[in-house]
């Protein structure tokens, strides 16, 4: 990938949260396009170019929230590792949840990440600045 050019799909229910990250991206002056789902049926939508909606061009990386509505991160996490088009997505869980379980589980299922959403600013800033990095030194799948 000679630019690293890269997509972001953050998939959160949490508008708040979502706000934080696209705040963060102005900050650290990021401009890889951003792209948001509320729930994993809508992503999926996104992903496979569904209901009207262009599908996102590769190479991407999502940021994943485990507790939303109608099909909630894992469940979007089985249905993505079942898609021959799509089970090599690089995601990184970003999530309140500080369970053992859910950390387990999300591992996996082939997360590249599993971060704890804590102090919101500096943790999306510590997040998106690492993405920024990740993207730069990665060979990520096309």
């Amino acid at each position: 990938m000679a630019d690293n050019a890269v997509n972001v799909l953050v998939i959160d229910d949490d508008d708040v949260a979502v706000m934080g990250l696209q705040r963060a991206f102005r900050k650290l002056d990021i401009e890889f396009p951003c792209f948001t789902a509320s729930d994993g049926l809508e992503a999926l939508e996104l992903l496979r170019g569904k209901n009207g909606n262009v599908a996102i061009p590769k190479p991407h990386l999502m940021l994943l929230d485990l507790n939303m509505p109608r099909m909630d991160g894992f469940e979007f996490l089985e249905e993505i590792r079942n898609d021959p088009d799509l089970q090599q997505s690089v995601i990184f869980v970003l999530s309140t949840s500080t369970a053992e379980e859910d950390m387990a589980r999300a591992y996996n299922r082939n997360v590249a990440g599993y971060i704890v959403k804590s102090n919101t600013d500096s943790t999306f800033h510590s997040t998106l600045a690492m993405l920024d990095q990740y993207r730069r030194i990665v060979e990520l799948p096309c």
